[in-house]
């Protein structure tokens, strides 16, 4: 019975580092629930299929400058999210907050960093969005 339970945890330990893989229309239902503007909701689908393919879970490799890009909208550490287990920084979130499928805490950072730096803020969408948005017309 005990190694049913141990090996039922290492399970759901697993399956929790793999994070949530959304379908396009899936994405567009989650920004829609968080109250992005639907204007912008081709850009916002644009921004996060190229920062983290739509994937909450994703941690980004070390940038030149020492800092990393977590989950579903990419979020830097260096003045967005702490790396403690004590929320900080300008969203008052941990990092680790933004790696779960409950996208609420990365959506309302996003909006933030949206507001102070519009979508200019996202690498992914600044070399892969301005002109070239993706169809979400069937969502």
């Amino acid at each position: 019975m005990k190694c049913l339970l141990a090996l039922f945890a290492i399970a759901v330990i697993v399956l929790q580092c793999e994070g949530k893989k959304f379908t396009r229309c899936e994405l567009v239902h989650q920004l829609r629930d968080h109250g992005f503007p639907e204007g912008k909701l081709r850009d916002w689908v644009c921004l996060v299929e190229n920062e983290s393919s739509r994937t909450t879970s994703k941690i980004g490799k070390v940038n030149k400058n020492g800092s990393r890009d977590y989950g579903l909208f990419q979020i830097n550490d260096k003045y967005w999210c702490s790396n403690t287990s004590t929320p900080g920084k300008d969203c008052n979130v941990t990092c680790s907050d933004l790696l779960v499928d409950d996208i609420t805490k990365a959506a309302t950072c996003a909006k933030k960093i949206f507001k102070r730096h519009g979508f200019n803020a996202w690498y992914g969408w600044k070399n892969h969005c301005q002109g070239s948005l993706p169809d979400i017309s069937s969502c």
